[in-house]
């Protein structure tokens, strides 16, 4: 996209459209699996702290992380099958700013029903379940914060809160676009605006915000330039 900006092109080859498709749909649902492993990574360290390091072993990380990895190829290979499986013959210009199947989807010279139902069924239902099972976990961590201490309850919070407010960010427009039949908004562009480049820019700040090295380190950095401030 940021090519695209500087060099003013307007025009995608099909191959390269395809390799988008394939390329955006594996690091989302990457990215939903991480998230979910993330989720499993709080559960277990705060309603099951003293057998953490044994769950939670590198081995286990390891094999969850490449599990994550073959989840995504999956869902993008199919994803890829879907579009692949499209004729094309008529326009050839895409209402959008990047190839996604739904703006492919109006292109196609076929009746596209069926392939929309695959496409709610395959990305619509990964974000709905996996939006659910991430609150679901969390609803159970926070019932389980009744037996801390204050202190406890504090620290489980800050862990948890900037994981919940990405979620939230990262799932709702996805939810929104890929969970409906094959109709389009004018609105369609602005919300894959704000889960492709918003989200991600977000997420450092909602992440570093939260941590309590990186703000005792903004606040001596605020200080030491009050006092230059001062001293001139």
């Amino acid at each position: 996209m940021i090519v695209d900006a500087l060099l003013k092109k307007t025009a995608i080859s099909f191959s390269e459209c395809m390799i988008q498709v394939f390329t955006f749909h594996f690091f989302s649902c990457l990215e939903i699996f991480i998230l979910i492993l993330m989720a499993v990574d709080r559960y277990v360290a705060i309603c099951k702290p003293l057998h953490y390091m044994t769950i939670m072993s590198h081995r286990v990380c390891g094999g969850l992380m490449a599990l994550a990895w073959v989840g995504a190829c999956v869902h993008s290979s199919a994803q890829i099958s879907l579009a692949l499986s499209l004729p094309f013959c008529g326009p050839n210009v895409i209402d959008h700013y990047f190839c996604d199947l739904q703006p492919l989807l109006k292109l196609a010279c076929t009746d596209t029903y069926v392939t929309n139902l695959l496409l709610v069924s395959n990305s619509g239902a990964i974000c709905t379940v996996s939006f659910v099972v991430l609150m679901f976990s969390y609803v159970i961590i926070l019932h389980s914060l009744r037996n801390h201490s204050a202190e406890g309850r504090r620290k489980a919070l800050s862990t948890c809160i900037s994981h919940i407010i990405v979620v939230i960010l990262f799932f709702g427009p996805c939810i929104f676009i890929y969970t409906r039949p094959a109709t389009t908004f004018p609105m369609d562009k602005m919300i894959a605006v704000f889960y492709t480049i918003g989200t991600p820019l977000f997420n450092p700040l909602i992440y570093t915000l939260r941590n309590a090295e990186v703000k005792n380190a903004m606040r001596m950095l605020w200080r030491k330039k009050l006092i230059s401030d001062d001293k001139k």
